[in-house]
């Protein structure tokens, strides 16, 4: 007895162990967002791949935020650069391929990778990354992160430090991964040769041209009801074709009701009396920076004059009409369903970018600043050299360009745009000393560049939004019609009713951000990917907070290869241009000529000229392309008879009436090269196969 229940203590422990490992593996399949070749990259990490690449085009751009599209795309990027390097990473690890340190180094000396010149270590003179630069940056960092100069640096230029160290380790890591995809695609290309054969082939199929009286047979002219198609037509031709419909990712054919909600009568007519308390406001208040931001404009402003460009398109459209201290509006805009109120305040000429430099002074109190600053400033006016002071007080005093695109669309609080405007009015070699709350700073302005009309203008647009009760009207009834439509058939009788429609969509695939143009649908693309065919979704709210959406799941399309059923159409079309093909070319069995290729009913003759090799024919009686006809006048001389030939839009029969040569010269070397493009252009493929291979697995739809 004792034995027997130590035993199964022992068994409850290994089972409870056995069962934890199990839902701990579960959990953490859960979580994978990717597997190539067996290796498995989770959320988490897919995560931070995205944030790294997010930080660094923030920091090429000179912004602090992203728009959702943009973010949509950088996330697209990611992770086909993460696909191509994984890829190549496993053929390279079979090769023995790797990027060692000397060839970075290599690559960082000679500077001129495209990816280096978007780094700020550029040479000023010379245009190219600069190593030294690079090598005096991490460095300087290296000290600031150890403590050893942290004090001396000022808390902005520690943040940018910070920042651009980030940016050139992405810059490295991504470096190294493309040079390493180059050598792979490099020894690729070498596995690809041509030869003087191959040359005087390409050669000949370029320079000898024939000139045709062609005979067209379209297959437009059998009637369909005169072809019998069998099943097993139908099964010998899919077998034959069947790589042709072999699919690489999951997909799913759904039906689906999406329903945006727009603002009622109502909505807009309580705006318009909003609008109409701003448009009497604008015109006294002293404070249009609080009046913008208070009155949930999208247009932000900041007391800066800004270019044109960086206005939305209706609001350039109509500064250029206004005068000075007029105002506009309110008024609606169709394009982007809003209304506007418009002041202009100024219009000026001024810099889109200025080269500058600066010394910012500090001190324990903000007196104490100022006197520095003071003494500072006017030891420049005395003659004292600017980089002398900046080092003095443990700055660099480098120059740095301020472009316009730098500020526009950003709110910038009193401080900025007195930084901002004090810039842009500043002529070439002076300097100035602003006074803030927090201290001073002493700027001189080196070049001025791209002169500008610039606007000080303040924007009240406010788009004509739905309100809450507009909303709960509409989604109540859109719930009332799905709560009585269980099944497909009621929900397509029943959706003219509420006067929706019932849209189709075939072959949604899982790396798909949105259903049916709608934004924020990831709920129901999880959905979809989970459901069994015949599932009708719960309701979902879904876009910017002003769509709902039902969807039913038709039929689901595995990886692999699609089934006859499901391609039965394109294979039934190509069985039928099969056979009345047959049934035309047995027609033409006797023709030996081309008068008498006149003589058999429904023949269209027309000449056809400048026919070579390595061309594309283009027939009018068929209207299309048909390579078949250029790949039948090999070897032929003038007089010969050719056919049936079988195209893809009919079956024709020609006659060689006269052949020219063109006068190109014979360059060897030349057409090798030619050739070896054309096999490259074919080798593209190679990343698809290596797809396959790799049995990629892309589960993004669940997470992002």
């Amino acid at each position: 007895m004792l034995v027997i229940i130590i035993s199964l203590g022992l068994f409850a422990f290994i089972a409870e162990e056995f069962f934890r490992s199990i839902e701990t593996t579960t959990n953490q399949s859960k979580q994978q967002v990717s597997k190539i070749y067996g290796e498995t990259l989770s959320s988490q990490d897919f995560q931070k791949m995205y944030e790294e690449y997010e930080s660094a085009l923030k920091f090429m751009r000179g912004s602090s935020s992203l728009t959702e599209e943009e973010t949509t795309q950088a996330r697209d990027n990611v992770w086909q650069m993460y696909v191509n390097y994984k890829l190549i990473e496993h053929e390279c690890e079979q090769l023995g391929l790797t990027v060692t340190d000397g060839e970075m180094q290599q690559v960082l000396n000679e500077g001129t990778n495209p990816a280096l010149m978007q780094t700020p270590f550029r040479n000023q003179k010379t245009g190219r990354f600069d190593a030294t630069l690079l090598k005096n940056f991490l460095e300087e960092y290296k000290k600031m992160q150890s403590g050893t100069n942290t004090q001396q640096v000022p808390q902005q230029y520690q943040e940018y430090y910070a920042s651009l160290f980030n940016y050139w380790k992405f810059v490295e890591k991504n470096l190294r991964q493309t040079l390493l995809e180059q050598k792979y695609q490099v020894l690729l290309s070498k596995e690809i040769l041509s030869n003087p054969v191959e040359a005087k082939m390409n050669y000949e199929g370029t320079v000898n041209h024939s000139n045709l009286m062609l005979a067209s047979f379209p297959f437009t002219s059998v009637p369909d009801n005169q072809i019998k198609i069998t099943e097993a037509d139908l099964q010998a031709k899919y077998n034959e074709t069947k790589e042709d419909y072999r699919q690489f990712l999951e997909s799913r054919d759904i039906k689906y009701v999406a329903v945006g909600v727009k603002a009622s009568a109502k909505d807009k007519a309580e705006l318009d009396q909003e609008m109409g308390g701003f448009a009497k406001k604008i015109n006294t208040t002293q404070d249009l920076t609080s009046l913008v931001r208070t009155s949930n404009s999208t247009v932000p402003y900041s007391n800066v004059s800004i270019t044109k460009k960086s206005l939305p398109n209706d609001i350039q459209a109509q500064i250029d009409s206004m005068s000075v201290g007029s105002v506009k509006g309110p008024y609606y805009n169709a394009t982007d369903n809003s209304d506007n109120i418009i002041k202009l305040i100024s219009k000026t000429e001024a810099p889109d970018s200025v080269l500058y430099r600066q010394i910012q002074v500090g001190g324990t109190s903000a007196e104490e600043a100022h006197k520095r600053a003071d003494s500072i400033y006017t030891a420049l006016k005395g003659g004292a050299k600017f980089m002398d002071l900046a080092k003095k007080y443990n700055q660099k005093g480098d120059s740095t360009w301020l472009v316009s695109a730098q500020y526009e669309g950003n709110t910038l609080d009193e401080d900025n745009a007195k930084f901002i405007n004090t810039l842009n009015t500043l002529g070439v070699k002076q300097t100035m000393n602003l006074s803030f709350a927090q201290g001073n700073v002493i700027v001189e302005v080196l070049n001025r560049k791209a002169m500008t009309t610039k606007y000080n203008v303040a924007v009240i647009k406010r788009p004509v939004e739905f309100s809450k009760e507009t909303y709960s009207k509409a989604y109540n009834l859109f719930s009332h019609f799905v709560a009585t439509s269980p099944t497909l058939k009621a929900i397509e009788a029943n959706a003219p009713k509420y006067k929706y429609t019932v849209e189709s969509r075939e072959d949604l695939y899982s790396n798909e951000h949105n259903v049916g143009n709608v934004t924020n649908t990831r709920e129901v693309m999880k959905w979809i990917f989970d459901a069994n065919d015949g599932d009708i979704s719960q309701l979902y709210e879904c876009g910017d907070n002003d769509h709902m959406m039902i969807a039913v799941l038709m039929k689901t399309h595995k990886e692999g290869y699609r089934s006859l059923a499901d391609v039965k159409p394109l294979v039934r079309a190509a069985v039928m241009r099969d056979k009345k093909a047959d049934l035309l070319a047995s027609k033409l069995k006797n023709v030996k000529n081309i008068d008498d290729a006149r003589k058999v009913p429904g023949a269209m003759v027309d000449s056809l000229n400048n026919i070579y090799f390595n061309g594309m024919a283009f027939v009018k009686a068929t209207g299309g392309t048909e390579p078949a006809i250029n790949g039948s006048i090999w070897n032929r001389h003038t007089h010969d008879f050719v056919g049936p030939v079988k195209g893809r839009n009919g079956v024709y029969v020609y006659e060689v009436m006269s052949q020219t040569k063109q006068t190109m010269p014979f360059n060897e070397i030349q057409q090798e090269q030619s050739a070896l493009e054309n096999h490259m252009r074919n080798l593209s493929s190679f990343a698809s196969d290596l797809y396959i291979d790799g049995k990629v697995m892309d589960k993004r739809y669940l997470f992002f």
